[in-house]
C-alpha cells in the first residue's frame, strides 16, 4: 500500500494541485519497472503513468502542461550495484553476480537531471521521454570495476534473485511504434485512442509487429573498456581510485 500512496496518490496529489494553481509545467518521474511490471513497485509506476496520461487531456483547461521521463538505475544511486561492487572490492570480498549475462543501461546522474530539464522543456501534455543509453552486462561491469580499482578479489555466481530481470526495458514495442526519435531522447506522446474497442477487432495495426522493445539487450552494449570510460566520468568513483 505504500507504493500506492506514494506513486499514485502521492503523484496525484501533486499534478491535481499544479494544475489547481496554475503551474506551467509538472514532470512525473518514472521508471523502466513501469513498462512490463513485475512487482507493486513497477505496479504502482505504471499507474502513475497512465494517471498522467488522462489527467493531461484536462491541460487544455488547467494550462499546465502534464509529462514523464522513464529510466532505469542510476550509476552509483542509493541501492545500485556499483556502490556494492565498491565496498566489496575495498573489504577484500568476493563480487558477487546474480547473472553476469544481465543488462543495465549506463546512466550518470547528470544524465538523468539532463532528462529532466529537456522533458520540462519541450513536452507536450502526456509526453514520456526516455534517453537513449549506452548499456553492459553485469560481468563486465564488475570486472571493469575491479581493474579500475587495481583489486584482484574473485568474482562469484550466485544466481538471479528473486523479481529481478535479465533486462531493463524502458519502451514498450507498443510504445515504439508511435514514439519520436529525438537523437538523444525517444519521446512517446500519450495515447489517444478512444475507447470503441470494438472497430479494433476489425482494424488492427500491423506495424507494431515490425518493432522489438528497446532495452538494455538491444541497445548499444559496450565492452569492458567501453565500461570503464564511462565509469570515469563519475565523481565518487575517481575519488575512490585516488583514494
Amino acid at each position: 500500500m505504500e507504493a500506492i500512496r506514494t506513486n499514485v496518490d502521492g503523484a496525484e496529489n501533486v499534478m491535481r494541485s499544479a494544475m489547481q494553481h496554475g503551474v506551467e509545467r509538472c514532470v512525473v518521474l518514472s521508471t523502466d519497472k513501469a513498462v512490463y511490471p513485475i512487482n507493486a513497485m513497477g505496479m504502482s509506476k505504471a499507474l502513475m503513468e497512465k494517471v498522467m496520461v488522462a489527467k493531461s487531456r484536462l491541460s487544455d483547461r488547467s494550462g499546465t502542461v502534464l509529462c514523464a521521463t522513464r529510466y532505469g538505475n542510476v550509476m552509483g544511486s542509493r541501492g545500485s550495484v556499483i556502490p556494492l561492487f565498491i565496498k566489496q572490492l575495498r573489504d577484500g570480498q568476493p563480487l558477487t553476480v546474480t547473472d553476469p549475462n544481465m543488462t543495465r543501461f549506463l546512466m550518470s546522474l547528470e544524465e538523468s537531471v539532463d532528462l529532466v530539464l529537456y522533458a520540462f522543456g519541450h513536452a507536450q501534455p502526456g509526453d514520456i521521454f526516455v534517453q537513449k543509453a549506452p548499456a553492459s552486462t553485469v560481468g563486465d561491469l564488475a570486472v571493469a570495476l575491479r581493474d579500475l580499482l587495481g583489486r584482484d578479489n574473485a568474482i562469484n555466481i550466485i544466481g538471479t534473485r528473486h523479481g529481478e530481470k535479465l533486462y531493463e526495458s524502458l519502451i514498450s514495442r507498443e510504445e515504439m511504434a508511435r514514439a519520436v526519435d529525438l537523437g538523444d531522447y525517444y519521446r512517446i506522446p500519450a495515447d489517444s485512442r478512444d475507447l470503441n474497442y470494438a472497430k479494433y477487432f476489425a482494424e488492427g495495426e500491423t506495424k507494431i509487429s515490425e518493432y522489438e522493445d528497446y532495452t538494455s539487450h538491444n541497445t548499444t552494449r559496450l565492452d569492458v573498456d567501453g565500461v570503464k570510460q564511462v565509469l570515469l566520468k563519475l565523481d565518487a568513483l575517481r575519488k575512490v581510485i585516488n583514494a
